[in-house]
């Protein structure tokens, strides 16, 4: 199979990741934190590790506020709704994803108030100055995603957290789509808290999710032991453990370490220029075919992750994906949880067909993508 669905998941794993995964089964099939044994010692130790590799990748300088989730989306809610009162006002984009969108839904419903940022495509400054309108005194949060997972157009994230800076207004990225595709310095961009999808980006497991919380969290989502103050029934009050209740996913955290490192030794640069290189080489070429609908301008360095939307005219998406399976292509049709996106395309009723590189996809592989689409549009005419 050939995989283009990495927006998704990565769908291969370094080998270094595998081994990690392994060895925790193996050698680290403990509960870390809560036993006195070297080996539940030892394990506890692997993971403040990968807190601190975490950390100093993304600039946090804070290992103990690197806290472990089960999804990205479970870091974005523990943000949310520990962060967000009736009363509030939240300023967020309108090209969010779901993991986004649906818990500001309910807690719209809730009485917090939720303003729209227009992303205007191929204008950054503009795009910051349309977060900047929206901002008022009683604005409790700014969220937005990195970059969005239809269209793959990057979000000044920078200009975006200078401006939350200056008006005091914390600063929540969702870099699902960007972290270890691109450099992400949390004090640089003032970001507050970063939501990461270690599964993509740094290669690591399904099921693994990464919160850094530079920035306070009010309340928690949920409760449980934590292995510390076990006499009280209050949730304690330090993280990481405030946000870490029940045993945590070990094999996970394991793969992430090792994901990290994989990434850090290819170079975050190297990386992102081959995925963005090869995605401009089958832009480039999808363009030229009679009967491709593009949705974005040409990707170009900085200004887009290697994420590529498009259409075969007269066709739903969802039949075009189809037919590229049975080449034995992996694409990902349809709305991919971001209708807000969608409706800003205009392809809320057909969706798309998105392609995703990876460090492991290569030019022979976007020529039999190339190929196929060339012979599914010659097919559909006929």
């Amino acid at each position: 199979m050939i995989y283009f669905d990495n927006a998704a998941t990565t769908g291969h794993k370094p080998p270094e990741v595998i081994s990690a995964v392994n060895r925790a089964l193996n050698e680290y099939s403990v509960n870390p934190g809560r036993g006195g044994y070297d080996r539940s010692v030892e394990c506890t130790e692997r993971i403040y590790e990968c807190r601190k590799k975490l950390s100093d990748m993304f600039g946090a300088n804070a290992p103990e506020r690197v806290i472990f989730t089960a999804n990205c989306t479970a870091a974005i809610n523990y943000v949310l709704k520990g962060v967000c009162r009736k009363g509030d006002h939240v300023v967020t984009s309108s090209m969010e994803h779901n993991a986004v969108a649906r818990p500001l839904y309910k807690l719209q419903r809730k009485g917090v108030e939720v303003d729209f940022a227009e992303v205007i495509f191929g204008d950054p400054d503009a795009t910051a100055r349309s977060f900047e309108r929206l901002i008022r005194p009683d604005t409790r949060l700014v969220v937005c995603t990195h970059a969005s997972n239809v269209t793959g157009e990057i979000l000044p994230i920078e200009a975006i957290g200078r401006i939350c800076a200056d008006k005091g207004v914390p600063f929540l990225v969702d870099a699902a789509q960007t972290a270890g595709i691109v450099d992400i310095d949390m004090q640089r961009c003032k970001i507050d808290y970063l939501c990461i999808a270690p599964h993509k980006g740094l290669y690591a497991p399904m099921g693994t999710g990464v919160l850094i919380a530079l920035g306070e969290i009010p309340d928690t989502l949920f409760e449980g032991g934590t292995g510390s103050l076990s006499t009280s029934y209050d949730q304690p009050k330090d993280y990481p453990e405030r946000f870490e209740s029940g045993t945590v996913n070990v094999p996970g955290i394991m793969g992430i370490s090792a994901g990290v490192d994989f990434v850090r030794k290819k170079g975050i640069d190297s990386i992102y220029r081959h995925e963005l290189g090869l995605m401009t080489y089958i832009y480039d070429r999808l363009k030229s075919i009679k009967g491709v609908v593009l949705y974005t301008e040409r990707p170009t360095v900085g200004r887009f992750v290697p994420t590529l939307s498009f259409n075969i005219s007269g066709m739903d998406s969802t039949t075009a994906a189809t037919l590229l399976a049975k080449e034995g292509i992996a694409v990902r049709a349809g709305l991919h949880c971001a209708s807000m996106a969608h409706r800003r395309l205009g392809t809320v009723d057909i969706g798309t067909v998105r392609i995703c590189c990876s460090v492991f996809n290569n030019r022979q592989q976007a020529d039999k993508l190339l190929n196929t689409v060339k012979n599914i549009v010659k097919f559909y005419k006929k």
